[in-house]
């Protein structure tokens, strides 16, 4: 028999789990093994029979434990959840290294300091377009993680909607391999920043399609993911990746245009 204060825990039958997790019960709430535990859980006509082992004295307590295992949550009327779980403050600070990167471009642009440590500015670029994409990986790996973590949206949690994220998801792959088809390693890792320059700026597809086809097929990818796991969490987690982009494009675009000018002032100069 329990002592006196311990708090006697016991596994919580299906035909509970509606009822609120870890629910304490004081003695005018515990019965004989004939009678049920009921009030306070939601269930007037069934409950929890107590055995006569665990009839308790009077300081003892009885703490209902949740069922093992995950309980699917749905968002209705409680609206959507945020991601509040480490994996997606970790997909965020990933895709936040994408301005980062290009900070590290601009001053490998400025000083060589990456070429002159690497021995050539190939190695170096190489080496910075490894780091970038593990930080793909990791926010790929924290961004689905943080999805299966959160509740799902039942407004997208059908048939036609899961057929809508695949196409997106379809449709974002065909830019991001094509774009990295047309580019090439240094040129899809900022390899303009290391003086690692093509004839001219690539203006075939998808490039004749959509400006920046790498960002936007990479953000299409994110969002039917998003939907084909019905997860408001994941929806916003790309509104947040779609938005760090955004700022990348405008780093990027201005000063990737200067290089090519400058390319080309020299090459008019030579002739």
């Amino acid at each position: 028999m329990p002592c006196p204060g311990q708090v006697v825990s016991l596994l919580w039958p299906s035909s509970l789990q509606e009822a609120g997790d870890g629910q304490e019960m004081g003695l005018s709430q515990l019965r004989t093994p004939d009678q049920e535990v009921s009030r306070g859980l939601g269930h007037s006509e069934e409950g929890v029979s107590v055995p006569q082992a665990l009839a308790p004295r009077s300081l003892c307590r009885l703490h209902v434990l949740p069922p093992p295992g995950p309980r699917a949550v749905h968002c209705g009327s409680h609206g959507p959840a945020t991601p509040s779980s480490l994996d997606g403050l970790v997909a965020t600070h990933a895709g936040e290294g994408w301005t980062g990167r290009n900070q590290v471009a601009r001053w490998e642009h400025r000083t060589r300091k990456l070429s002159g440590a690497f021995g050539s500015p190939h190695l170096a670029c190489y080496t910075l377009g490894g780091a970038i994409l593990l930080l793909n990986v990791l926010r790929s790996h924290c961004f689905t993680q943080a999805m299966l973590s959160q509740p799902r949206m039942q407004s997208l949690d059908n048939p036609l909607a899961y057929r809508v994220g695949l196409a997106l998801l379809g449709v974002g792959g065909v830019f991001v391999l094509s774009s990295f088809l047309a580019l090439g390693f240094t040129g899809t890792f900022l390899g303009d920043y290391f003086g690692i320059l093509k004839e001219a700026r690539v203006t075939t597809f998808p490039f004749s399609v959509l400006d920046n086809p790498m960002y936007w097929g990479s953000t299409a990818n994110y969002l039917g993911w998003a939907i084909m796991h019905a997860s408001p969490a994941g929806l916003l987690l790309t509104m947040v990746v779609a938005l760090i982009y955004a700022v990348a494009i405008l780093y990027e675009e201005p000063f990737t245009a200067e290089i090519y000018r400058q390319k080309a002032s020299q090459a008019h100069k030579r002739s």
